[in-house]
């Protein structure tokens, strides 16, 4: 029996842990995934167990090995950033994988801004707005200061997708969608690490920059496998869009940030973007990607939980609720901010808590909600496009399938073409993608994305 011939790949989300094979065609032919419960590091703060992710790649990577049906040519790892494995000599884990949503003691932050510049001046040079350990960089600088007896047993500092590679290749190596994605380790006008980074020796604690669509061929348990160096899953993301597609576009990707990523602006970041939640994120060719982000999806389900219980409604209730027209403009009529946003630091009117009294109704208070939402949602939009000539944008992730954001979108955009995509595998794809040599033309997203072009509303009375 002829096995079929497939890539792997492992995407790590901070939720969801998923496997893939893929055909030739890109067509995936088997998927697992799971969930990982989360250990807690030396200060009881929860985050990933790398002991159990690394078991749990072991075991699903070795029992496809074994597999009667698929021969795996080739693997690839995608994962969620702003993380990094710290190694000693002979390859051991030093510390737990710290959690980006960890704070930073203050003295710390200040002493690194006190010796290397104010926090505007770093965040424009690594186009990084500064948010302590989601800027991963930071994270080295506080292990070097809080633990530097631990610190002094790192050999290698890796981002989690080389990690995740370094397991099957022993090799460490660093690549450019890791380093640029809010890291602050990178000069982006230098196009190489920042000097602060030099300054610390800590460019001596990460493997070689090598291109992500490098591979390492190697035999594994005894079968020649092409691995790939791994890929942060934002740029992983965007990658079938730009391979596909040559005419300017903005890819809004959803999900806990909702992130607008736009491949066609090469702009230095201002400060007034830097006040603004912009980033520049790198492409595989080192080139950047201006991006905007918010937290979004979690700001949405702290919201919807708490209207839940306001109105005896079950949680998931909210995902049945369709746009209504009628409601929504007369909710438009006299705006005004009645949610008190917990997770979300752009500017706004602040309220001392939210007030759901003049919502008669779930459905009253959900519209209110997403127009509330929306209003962040058009100003990072706006922000990523900047001067650039885009007419298209494209939205992926967990809110395509929400009725009401989808509508509010195609009526703010209208002068867009706005598009919603469907790919259940994400960023998978694109690290399936990167590692091969195969063209795609632009019937691809449309063949693989379930496409669908949304029709700007005709709001009358």
């Amino acid at each position: 029996m002829n096995k079929k011939k497939v890539t792997a790949v492992f995407d790590i989300g901070k939720t969801n842990k998923k496997f893939f094979l893929f055909d030739k065609d890109y067509q995936e032919v088997f998927r697992d995934y799971t969930r990982l419960p989360l250990t807690v590091d030396e200060d009881g703060y929860p985050t990933e167990d790398i002991t159990l992710l690394r078991q749990w790649i072991k075991d699903t990577f070795h029992s496809i090995l074994e597999s009667e049906e698929y021969e795996v040519k080739s693997i690839n790892f995608s994962t969620y950033g702003a993380s990094l494995v710290h190694l000693d000599h002979h390859g051991n884990v030093l510390t737990p994988l710290y959690n980006y949503t960890k704070p930073i003691e203050k003295e710390i932050t200040d002493e690194f801004y006190a010796k290397y510049g104010g926090e505007l001046k770093i965040a424009k040079e690594t186009a990084s707005p500064q948010s302590g350990m989601l800027n991963s960089g930071l994270q080295l600088f506080w292990l070097k200061k809080k633990y530097p007896e631990i610190f002094n047993k790192i050999k290698y500092s890796l981002h989690l997708p080389q990690y995740l590679s370094f397991l099957f290749t022993g090799i460490p190596v660093s690549e450019y969608t890791s380093i640029g994605c809010h890291t602050n380790l990178w000069d982006f006008d230098k196009e190489d690490y920042h000097e602060w980074v030099y300054a610390e020796g800590f460019d001596q604690l990460f493997g070689p920059i090598i291109p992500t669509a490098s591979s390492i061929n190697t035999s594994y348990k005894g079968k020649k496998i092409k691995i790939g160096v791994g890929i942060h899953d934002s740029s992983s993301a965007l990658l079938p869009y730009i391979l596909s597609k040559k005419k300017p576009f903005l890819l809004l990707s959803t999900g806990t940030w909702s992130i607008s990523l736009n491949p066609f602006n090469e702009e230095s970041l201002g400060e007034e973007d830097i006040r603004n939640n912009c980033l520049n994120y790198l492409r595989v060719d080192g080139k950047r990607v201006k991006a905007s982000r918010f937290f979004m999806g979690n700001e949405y389900r702290i919201q919807v939980e708490k209207l839940g219980e306001y109105y005896g409604k079950e949680y998931g209730y909210h995902r049945d609720v369709k746009f209504d027209q009628e409601l929504y403009l007369r909710l438009i009529e006299k705006p005004s901010i009645y949610f008190k946003f917990e997770g979300i630091s752009l500017q706004r009117k602040e309220l001392h808590q939210t007030d759901l009294k003049p919502f008669p109704t779930f459905e009253e208070a959900y519209h209110q909600l997403m127009i509330e939402l929306m209003e962040l949602q058009i100003h990072t939009i706006r922000n990523a496009i900047g001067n650039s000539p885009i007419y298209k944008i494209y939205i992926d992730g967990g809110f395509t399938d929400n009725d009401v954001f989808m509508k509010l979108m195609a009526h703010h955009f209208s002068e867009f073409k706005v598009l919603s995509t469907h790919s259940p595998l994400g960023s998978a794809l694109g690290a399936a993608m990167v590692i091969s040599n195969k063209k795609v033309d632009s019937k691809f997203l449309k063949e693989n994305y379930r496409m669908k072009k949304l029709v700007p509303l005709l709001l009358t009375k």
